[in-house]
């Protein structure tokens, strides 16, 4: 038995519960894991809440990194001893876990565990975002929602390295400097400037060729209105909640559009695709062109306090739970 973060109904962080948990041994193509370090992100919030819905009772967490204690049979590229980062499946909050093998890879020499499960989740999508969904080039004008958050900050970084100008969203004054220092050259303050206004000021009247809206219902319409025609709206996730049906109709009125809801776990699901974001995402991240805070590290057992912060915007950059 190992100690772990379950939930056995959605609802609020009060349905968090530490307990014992039963960890097989690793079947043909897995590897038992003891945990170091678990990133905290948003999506543990949307299988907390029920908002993706899951099998119960569910161990929550995305992304971690530990030690390969033991190896199931067909197992031949990590051993015993390994160190190892994921970002799938569910069941990270534990203090060790059974993980597929071909999920798993390997942390480089150079970089620490907390770093590495602060990073997987947020900095591969940060990968799909700018290197697949619309591939970022030099002298391009982009727009990251959210730009203070463990993506935002990422995200930013990157798309500054690969030569764009980034603007960059927050909700308050305090986040500005966070933006900036990520790479962002233009910060708009949401709780006071008009998004759409502000970034049609910024590109004189042209708009963006791409929005990275990671906030969902409360700000969906408004980031379709700061593209230029023939723009790609990445709307990939749901900080303010689900983004209601829409009438496909208004990408066409406002500029031939395009719209696409893409997931980290489609655009990994092959190994060759996980690999290679995870070997362009370690790099860049040793090469310094993208920088990591660890802003804040909870005890694994205090997760639920983890979860209000998160929820109550209390947090920025990156968050590590430690077993």
């Amino acid at each position: 038995m190992v100690k772990a973060i379950r939930i056995h109904e959605t609802g609020g962080p009060d349905k968090m519960v530490w307990e014992d948990v039963e960890v097989a041994a690793p079947g043909p193509g897995q590897v038992l894991v003891k945990s170091t370090a678990v990133g905290l992100n948003y999506i543990d919030t949307y299988h907390r809440s029920g908002l993706y819905p899951m099998p119960m009772p569910l161990v929550l967490g995305m992304e971690g990194a530990g030690v390969v204690e033991a190896v199931g049979p067909k197992v031949k590229e990590f051993k015993k001893g390994d160190r190892v980062a994921y970002a799938a499946p569910i069941g990270a909050y534990a203090e060790k876990c059974v993980r597929p093998a071909d999920r798993c890879v390997k942390i480089p020499a150079g970089v620490d565990d907390k770093l590495a499960a602060s990073i997987m989740l947020k900095g591969m999508t940060s990968w799909y975002l700018c290197r697949r969904v619309y591939k970022v080039k030099k002298g391009d004008t982009v727009l990251v929602l959210a730009a203070a958050g463990g993506v935002g900050q990422i995200l930013s970084q990157w798309c500054k390295a690969l030569g764009a100008t980034v603007i960059g969203t927050v909700g308050s004054d305090e986040k500005v400097a966070i933006a900036k220092k990520a790479g962002c050259k233009h910060v708009i303050v949401t709780s006071r400037e008009k998004m759409a206004e502000r970034v049609k000021e910024i590109t004189k009247g042209k708009g963006v060729p791409v929005v990275y809206d990671g906030v969902g219902k409360d700000t969906f319409m408004e980031s379709l209105d700061c593209l230029a025609p023939l723009g790609m709206m990445a709307s990939f996730g749901n900080a303010s909640g689900a983004v209601p049906p829409v009438n496909i109709g208004i990408l066409a009125q406002k500029g031939s559009l395009f719209l696409t809801r893409p997931t980290l776990v489609t655009y990994t699901a092959k190994r060759e695709d996980l690999v290679k974001a995870a070997k362009d995402l370690f790099a860049v991240i040793k090469s310094g062109k993208v920088k990591v805070s660890i802003n804040q590290t909870y005890a694994l057992k205090d997760a639920a306090q983890a979860h209000r912060d998160l929820e109550a915007r209390k947090t920025t950059g990156s968050t590590v739970l430690l077993p």
